[in-house]
Parts: C-alpha cells; sequence; structure tokens
C-alpha cells in the first residue's frame, strides 16, 4: 500500500468528495485506531487498538462496506465531537440525490478522524 494520505482538510474533502478510495478510508481508520501489519507475520496487530475495538474486530474492519462496523465507529465519536463535520469544515451533508450507505459512511469516517485529530 502507498504511503497514506495526511489527515488535512484537503484529505477530508477528498474523502467526502470519493476522490480517495474505500480502501484508502479504511486504513486511515485502522491506523488511527492503532491496526498495524506485520509483514513477516502476514498478519494483523492490534497490540495498540483499544481493547474494545481488538475485542469486537481483532482484524481491521472495513467500514465502508459494513453496516455494523460503522455504527461501532459512530457511537464512539463522543457527543461534544458529534458536529466537527459541520463545525470545521462547514459540511452540510449531502443533496438527497446523492445520498447512499456508502457516501454516509464516509462521512462518518470523516467525523470519526477529525475527533481523533480533537482528542490526541
Amino acid at each position: 500500500m502507498s504511503p497514506l494520505p495526511p489527515l488535512t482538510t484537503e484529505t477530508f474533502w477528498q474523502i467526502l468528495n470519493d476522490e480517495i478510495e474505500d480502501a484508502t478510508v479504511n486504513h486511515l481508520l485502522w491506523h488511527c485506531l492503532g491496526y498495524r501489519y506485520d509483514p513477516d507475520q502476514q498478519a494483523w496487530r492490534c497490540d495498540r487498538v483499544p481493547a474494545e475495538w481488538a475485542t469486537a474486530y481483532p482484524d481491521p474492519p472495513d467500514f465502508i462496506g459494513s453496516r455494523p462496523a460503522i455504527v461501532k465507529l459512530t457511537r464512539s465519536i463522543p457527543a461534544a465531537h458529534k458536529q466537527l463535520l459541520k463545525e470545521q469544515l462547514g459540511f452540510e451533508g449531502y443533496q438527497i440525490s446523492e445520498l447512499t450507505p456508502r457516501r454516509t459512511r464516509r462521512a462518518t469516517a470523516v467525523n470519526w478522524l477529525l475527533s481523533y485529530l480533537a482528542s490526541h
């Protein structure tokens, strides 16, 4: 996998505008959660992953393709950070004609990444 893009406003808009592949979005989330791939073992390590994630997902989940994983991600965003998409990016949501589960999951991913930055 190529290097991950930086967690910047430009990257967040690229995610929201579907200009970054789903796999890259997943990898950003996995990295921030603490998942690391061990090429020697050819397996994911989760020793840096919070216990509630490591127990539920010993291997990193597909957040864009999995409703249960994205629901868990949504619930892990602190209440004080739920509006960061609007507050920091001015994102007002998608038009009804653009609304799909995949795009909603990408918006949730960006909101979680903004929350991650605010907390670290």
